[in-house]
């Protein structure tokens, strides 16, 4: 019988030590709701579920940034309502000045509301902001909306100037290449040269410049791009490489015909022919302003002639504001189910991180109570053992 080293004593002592630490550990988790506390629980689900954390707040902060993005189109898109109901009062005061029943004083009263509505527009494309940033004034240029939880997972919105010298030009901007503006004339009294500069040599050689000689009467617009593509074919630095062809609204645009072309089609200087002579200006709205109305008697729709013109450029400034609406909403209902897919993509991210990361609460509960037994029956039992040597005494008497 020994004393100095009671075995049942320290065996007892090193087991409820154990179950102490898990009885501790189920504490823990019970208290933290987390099955992973430390990267000791679980290394490899630790390193799992972090990623899983970055994905989800990434998803979560995408969604955020697409609701912006949706609020930033409806402040656009409201002003562009604002300016469609300008340029439908304009085009009725356009209609207005366009019958001779009005005198030249009379049209003189048309055009300052007209002025006034032209600043209107102005106005709204200058003053038009989301967070300090100008919408409609041509400076929101290849913004980025940043969609995803990862790196370059996002969409670039553009919005167009949408300011009266903006507005009301029958030029065509969509397509490959470069497109004439305004109507074809067909009747050339004297020989007419078109010169297409801005042809880049894909090879490294010299750019060529490509020279259309145009002389009497075509009869159409379809007659004329068949002379132009003749005169293209006979030159064979630029055959069967660059193609014009006739779009919507009499306009011309130059392609490369071929996908392996050695020319690409860049800026054209000279191009839209009117009255045998070289013009590039468009007709955009801004041109119906006179500045000094009173004393006037020509310009906007102070005559007949030119309330007659203001009807089809406003109708082109409606078509391009309309055009520019649609593409603001199309954007916005496709943030929406952007804004669907992150959520739902967020939803399912967190249920899985939650399988590894949190604590099933009634299995550790079962766990916590086994831990608990077993401590007060160690307990007891170190006690018991405790007294065991207490024997002793009995050989000592």
């Amino acid at each position: 019988m020994r004393i100095n080293n009671n075995l049942m004593a320290m065996n007892t002592h090193r087991q409820l030590g154990v179950v102490t630490d898990l009885g501790a550990k189920a504490t823990e988790k019970l208290s933290s709701g987390y099955r992973i506390n430390r990267a000791g629980d679980d290394a490899a689900g630790l390193a799992i579920s972090e990623k899983m954390r970055g994905q989800i707040r990434g998803l979560t902060q995408a969604s955020r940034n697409s609701q912006d993005g949706i609020s930033l189109i409806q402040t656009a898109e409201g002003a562009l309502n604002e300016t469609h109901a300008i340029l439908q009062r304009m085009r009725e005061l356009a209609n207005q000045a366009a019958t001779d029943t009005n005198t030249l004083d009379d049209r003189k009263e048309i055009q300052k509301e007209i002025n006034q509505l032209l600043e209107e527009i102005d106005r709204i494309g200058d003053q038009t902001e989301f967070n300090t940033q100008k919408l409609l004034d041509g400076t929101f240029e290849e913004k980025w909306l940043h969609i995803g939880a990862n790196q370059n997972q996002n969409m670039q919105i553009n919005i167009a100037n949408m300011k009266t010298d903006n507005i009301g030009s029958t030029e065509f901007t969509g397509g490959e290449g470069v497109t004439s503006t305004g109507s074809i004339i067909t009747n050339f009294e004297d020989k007419v040269e078109i010169t297409i500069s801005g042809l880049e040599a894909t090879d490294g050689g010299d750019d060529p410049e490509v020279t259309i000689e145009l002389e009497g009467d075509y009869g159409s617009a379809a007659k004329v791009v068949d002379a132009i593509n003749e005169q293209i074919a006979e030159d064979s630095n630029y055959a069967g490489k660059v193609e014009a062809k006739l779009l919507d609204g009499n306009k011309i645009t130059f392609i490369a015909k071929d996908a392996n072309a050695t020319y690409e089609v860049g800026e054209v200087e000279e191009l839209f022919i009117e009255g045998g002579e070289i013009d590039n200006e468009p007709a955009f709205i801004s041109s119906l302003k006179v500045d000094d109305v009173e004393t006037a008697t020509a310009g906007g729709v102070l005559t007949q002639g030119g309330a007659n013109e203001a009807i089809t450029i406003v109708d082109d400034a409606i078509k391009g504001v309309s055009a520019e609406r649609s593409k603001l909403g199309a954007i916005q209902n496709r943030l929406e189910h952007t804004i669907k897919n992150l959520d739902t993509s967020a939803e399912n991210l967190q249920a899985s991180e939650s399988r590894i990361r949190d604590v099933d609460m009634a299995q550790e509960m079962m766990e916590f109570t086994k831990q608990n037994i077993l401590q007060q029956a160690s307990t007891a039992m170190l006690a018991q053992a405790n007294m065991a040597p207490q024997s002793v005494l009995q050989l000592l008497r």
